[in-house]
């Protein structure tokens, strides 16, 4: 907690006391309070406590320890990709994927009105999905550790000339003003969060559903075709499909991938088994309802 600027600190304290009353209504995200995982997790959950965190790992570790129910990780932006190691920490966490959320971004610059802004602080992703705006009004961007914990800074009112890009709902947690509102480059600009939990969870019979896996080909010619021919000639969907490399011998790849379906359904169950034939290891991350149709009609 001692990361978090101190504006945050006493917010993340009374968070995470409320958390630790009822774990089972716990959810942890990354990010100080009023970040966008912060948002998705208030929009997804009915009744939630959110627990901020300040690295992936932790709100994964809080799942897995199980001082919380639930985390809300953002895995894909539409406009920047995937997020930077969540390939490598999902595995690894040992937790299920159970459901996912998408979360338009609204991004506002946030500061004290009257006052001329020379330079935004966020996120990279954040002033990545905002250059033009901040370019056309010659403000300089500045990397920091996520766009809440910017708005806690810029709070302490000690950084004149500083603004910060973030979502509106820290402008009222942390007492900024709202300088301008939607400045993102795109209006379709939109992420894709995944809720983890310890035990995994079957989709409802008869809905759209996802699954979530990862796997390593094997080291010899057409690994991958072959690896991917069962997916064809089942008439399963395969959504996305992502190459990563693991330690230093760059002999084999490992792939994330999304495919529509899960393991309960015939065609999906024999696709996944040729996969493990073609393949050194194949690992289910989790099956679970789609929350936005991927079919395009």
């Amino acid at each position: 907690m001692e990361n978090f600027p101190p504006k945050a600190r006493t917010l993340v304290a009374e968070m995470s006391a409320a958390a630790a009353a009822e774990p089972a209504r716990t959810v942890a995200f990354q990010g100080a309070p009023g970040a966008n995982s912060h948002l998705a997790v208030s929009e997804h959950f009915a009744d939630p406590l959110p627990l901020p965190c300040f690295a992936f790992e932790d709100a994964l570790d809080a799942v897995a320890s199980g001082q919380a129910a639930f985390a809300m990780i953002p895995i894909e932006n539409s406009l920047h990709g995937r997020v930077a190691d969540i390939h490598f920490l999902l595995p690894e966490s040992g937790l299920s994927i159970v459901a996912e959320h998408f979360l338009p971004i609204r991004h506002c610059l946030l500061g004290f009105a009257g006052e001329p802004v020379r330079e935004a602080i966020s996120h990279p992703q954040a002033l990545g999905q905002c250059r033009r705006w901040l370019r056309e009004r010659e403000i300089t961007p500045v990397q920091f550790a996520d766009t809440a914990a910017a708005a806690g800074k810029i709070a302490d009112g000690k950084h004149p000339g500083v603004a910060a890009i973030a979502p509106k709902i820290a402008a009222g947690l942390y007492g900024l003003d709202v300088i301008a509102e939607d400045i993102s480059d795109s209006d379709d600009n939109t992420t894709r969060f995944v809720v983890l939990a310890r035990e995994a969870l079957t989709p409802p019979i008869g809905q759209p559903s996802m699954t979530t896996l990862t796997f390593e080909v094997k080291n010899v010619p057409a690994a991958l075709y072959k690896a991917m021919g069962g997916f064809a000639t089942n008439g399963v969907n395969v959504t996305k499909l992502e190459s990563y490399q693991r330690g230093t011998s760059f002999a084999a790849t490992e792939f994330y991938a999304d495919i529509e379906g899960d393991p309960a359904q015939a065609n999906v169950a024999r696709a996944l088994e040729e996969l493990a034939f073609h393949t050194k290891w194949v690992r289910v991350i989790g099956s679970y309802q789609q929350a936005r149709p991927r079919t395009v009609v």
